[in-house]
């Protein structure tokens, strides 16, 4: 079970923390990855952090003011957002992924971020 927080509205230039917890799976050996999706568009791939080395990847609609990161000690995925654009405004949703013998999804249901003045 993935479930996200620390959604909300904030202004252009502002910032916003999500964080999204994990239970249920073995965190620590899955690659981490946050989603968006805002109105009338489809799913835009944001951010990717690897399990073992923790590489980082980001689009580059938000690279340089998004930062990923995981606490494998708390099961937690977080999306640290500044400076906001109103672009920003998504339903942000975390996903769990593990490739062995057979690929392994898990979803959150996602958390709403608003930017506007």
């Amino acid at each position: 079970q993935l479930v996200e927080s620390g959604g909300g509205m904030v202004q252009p230039g502002g910032s916003l923390r999500l964080s999204c917890a994990a239970s249920g799976f073995i965190f620590s050996i899955y690659d981490m990855s946050w989603v968006r999706q805002a109105p009338g568009k489809g799913p835009e791939w944001v951010s990717t952090i690897n399990t073992g080395d923790r590489s980082t990847y980001y689009a580059d609609s938000v690279k340089g003011r998004f930062t990923i990161s995981r606490n494998n000690a708390k099961n937690t995925l977080y999306l640290q957002m500044n400076s906001l654009k109103p672009e920003d405004k998504a339903v942000y949703y975390c996903n769990a992924r593990y490739i062995g013998l057979r690929q392994y999804d898990y979803w959150g249901r996602g958390g709403q971020v608003t930017v506007s003045s």
